[in-house]
């Protein structure tokens, strides 16, 4: 098979490598953290010295970087993907959580030294690993399909949305359900723990009641036994999305009570030094919250 290209060694960018190996393909990835970049080489990937290589040598890159300034920089700044791609017409792939308008218009710049796509994944990099991912794509359908070897690799279940961002639109819905999910969860069972009851032993419960939902599984565990430290997904990512959805909101006129709230509680959690630890840590911050 052709390599991939992967573009951003974090835990999504070590999910997506993951799933391109196991389905055959070489790897060839770039991270501007050196350690990262050895972290994936141990996995099977071939390491490049910049983005400009990865573009030179694959067809098809798949990014997974943090924010969309960095998504940008990747396809357009100084030795970025479209001036490398030189005509070649590389597929970009960006699994990145994104502002939804700020892509749509890199997509439309880019073109068409590249073909873009955008396919932010619903799940944790956990999920993502494990072939559970939700692909959100928007761009193209021609571009899509051309693509779907890859895809089929990275989110074997997505959906197609339309147009570029899109794609990013729904995952920010998502990502509000999703949150607000955990934060439920986190308040019932700092609850729970309030009125004397064993927060592993309740998390069965509510497992087994009406109340139950998939964040219970995911998450559940790691806040009965608050652990931490072994992140699926940041804390930092996390804010990022919620700054994102309540900017969408405020442009299309919709107050989002329960984002700033979740919101807040998670710039609790970054000012305590809690950014890099799994966003299960929402926990903590309302157990603070106590009287």
């Amino acid at each position: 098979m052709a390599a991939v290209g992967v573009i951003g060694a974090g835990l999504m960018g070590t999910a997506c490598s993951k799933r391109l190996r196991q389905a055959g393909f070489e790897v060839i990835a770039y991270d501007v953290d050196a350690a990262r970049l050895a972290a994936l080489k141990s996995l099977g990937a071939r390491a490049a010295a910049s983005v400009a290589a990865v573009a030179q040598a694959c067809e098809s890159i798949v990014i997974c970087v943090f924010a969309t300034e960095q998504v940008e920089q990747v396809l357009e700044g100084a030795g970025g993907i479209a001036g490398a791609a030189g005509g070649m017409g590389r597929t970009a792939i960006c699994t990145s959580t994104c502002d939804p308008d700020r892509l749509a218009a890199l997509a439309a710049r880019v073109e068409p030294d590249v073909r873009f796509l955008e396919a932010p994944i619903s799940g944790t990099s956990r999920q993502v690993a494990d072939g559970d991912g939700v692909g959100l794509i928007g761009g193209e359908r021609a571009v899509m399909d051309a693509a779907a070897p890859v895809l089929d690799a990275i989110c074997p279940r997505r959906f197609y949305l339309g147009a570029a961002g899109n794609g990013s639109r729904a995952k920010l819905a998502v990502n509000f359900i999703l949150g607000l999910n955990r934060a439920a969860m986190a308040e019932g069972l700092a609850f729970a723990g309030r009125l004397g009851l064993d927060p592993v032993a309740f998390l069965e419960v509510a497992r087994g009641s009406a109340a139950y939902s998939q964040v219970m599984d995911v998450k559940g565990p790691l806040m009965a036994r608050r652990e931490y430290g072994n992140p699926q997904s940041r804390v930092d990512q996390s804010l990022k999305d919620f700054k994102l959805m309540l900017a969408q909101a405020r442009a299309a006129g919709q107050e989002l009570p329960f984002a700033t709230v979740y919101a807040q509680l998670l710039e609790d959690c970054m000012r305590r030094g809690e950014g890099e630890w799994d966003n299960s840590v929402i926990l903590e911050a309302i157990r603070r919250r106590g009287a």
